[in-house]
């Protein structure tokens, strides 16, 4: 009976958290059909270009606790997809994750690098360049990776735990290390 009135309290918050991240954030959102945000989630619009950031949750995607979504792109979660706690999301042009991909913890998607290249201007001052980065269909990033701009993982890859990943992935792959190089392939 405990057990059962525990699932109760947990569906209820997770409900209420959804709700206050929807009118939290209302003009920036769009959810579709059963999404979860947990508790702390946070978005930060930078608004570059003057452009409004557009985050995107597909049906049944989930967002675990203290995840941080900036920038002034557009964020795709897809259908049955989630992100685990503590992970970072900087998105200035566009990410979509599509549908049944499973990030753990600690993660951090980026499709933006700061421009560096004159050294009599302090690169704070140099703007930045962007590309897309795309996460195909039934992928699982592990814990501690990073994904960097223009990047795309490929159907049913694995990206091993603590893998920089700063070049595509090929379909049906495992990919480890730093950078990232694909060390086996599923079959």
């Amino acid at each position: 009976m405990l057990e059962f009135i525990y699932k109760v309290i947990r569906s209820l918050k997770r409900k209420f958290n959804t709700w206050i991240f929807k009118i939290k954030y209302f003009p920036f959102i769009s959810l579709g059909k059963s999404v979860y945000v947990e508790e702390r989630v946070k978005m930060r619009q930078f608004w570059i270009n003057k452009q409004k950031m557009k985050i995107i949750l597909k049906d049944f995607s989930y967002i675990k606790n203290d995840v941080v979504i900036q920038g002034s792109g557009k964020f795709i979660l897809g259908k049955k997809s989630y992100i685990s706690s503590y992970s970072v999301i900087g998105v200035n042009e566009l990410i979509e994750i599509k549908d049944n991909v499973m990030i753990a913890d600690n993660v951090t998607i980026r499709d933006t690098d700061h421009i560096y290249d004159d050294i009599s201007i302090p690169m704070i001052n140099q703007g930045i360049k962007t590309s897309p980065v795309v996460i195909e269909n039934n992928v699982w990033i592990g814990h501690g990776v990073t994904i960097t701009k223009g990047v795309c993982i490929g159907e049913g890859s694995i990206i091993a735990a603590g893998s920089v990943v700063n070049k595509d992935i090929p379909k049906f792959s495992i990919a480890a290390g730093i950078p990232g190089k694909v060390i086996k392939e599923r079959k």
